[in-house]
């Protein structure tokens, strides 16, 4: 029997990216292979769910789309069994990944977000192509020479900037700062600011 550890399932809208504001349900796997100190994802207490529990659980939603996050859901040994059978239903399927892993086909819309703080275990990272790129702006020195990096090794249509939030804590005046960076003597402004927005509207 097919088991996945499970922090949530629940039904809201997208608050982060290009999808902000799409109704979808999410789907939060349990356990990571990072520690970022700034996370806010209680990713290590989880409950085991069988492959039909999540099937009857997602079903009971409206939304015709769902979003596969965690931790880092591309640790699941059968998440590929997951996504043909929520496929079968008709659902566009996304997952949020920290790029450190290979995403299993099927997923249709593939959001990665590289962690400065790990900057070193995406020298041979394998994922090098996605639909977003999205990174949480640490303020660090050196961060500007990171997203160029991750702008060159992974492809993308769409490459975002995050605030970080820590202690009560936000790097969003860093993060417009490196924003005009990135963007300076450009005529496409390919990097945009992508805020929590889920946060600032009160829904999960």
């Amino acid at each position: 029997m097919l088991t996945f550890p499970i922090v949530e399932i629940f039904q809201s809208l997208q608050g982060e990216g290009y999808n902000t504001g799409m109704p979808a349900i999410f789907i939060r796997f349990g356990g990571c292979n990072l520690r970022c100190p700034w996370c806010d994802t209680h990713f290590d207490h989880f409950q085991k769910f069988t492959l039909t529990a999540i099937l009857t659980r997602v079903l009971t939603y409206s939304a015709e789309n769902i979003i596969i996050t965690g931790g880092e859901p591309t640790l699941q040994k059968y998440l590929f069994e997951l996504v043909v059978r929520l496929k079968r239903f008709g659902y566009y399927i996304a997952i949020e990944t920290n790029g450190l892993r290979t995403v299993c086909t099927g997923i249709d819309y593939i959001a990665v977000s590289p962690k400065y703080h790990y900057w070193q275990n995406y020298h041979d990272a394998p994922l090098i192509k996605a639909d977003e790129v999205r990174i949480v702006v640490e303020d660090a020195e050196d961060i500007e020479q990171f997203c160029l990096e991750m702008e060159q090794r992974i492809k993308a249509k769409h490459y975002y900037l995050s605030p970080c939030e820590q202690n009560g804590d936000t790097t969003l005046l860093p993060t417009l700062q490196l924003l005009g960076k990135l963007n300076r003597n450009r005529q496409d402004n390919k990097w945009q600011l992508s805020i929590q927005a889920h946060k600032i509207a009160n829904i999960e």
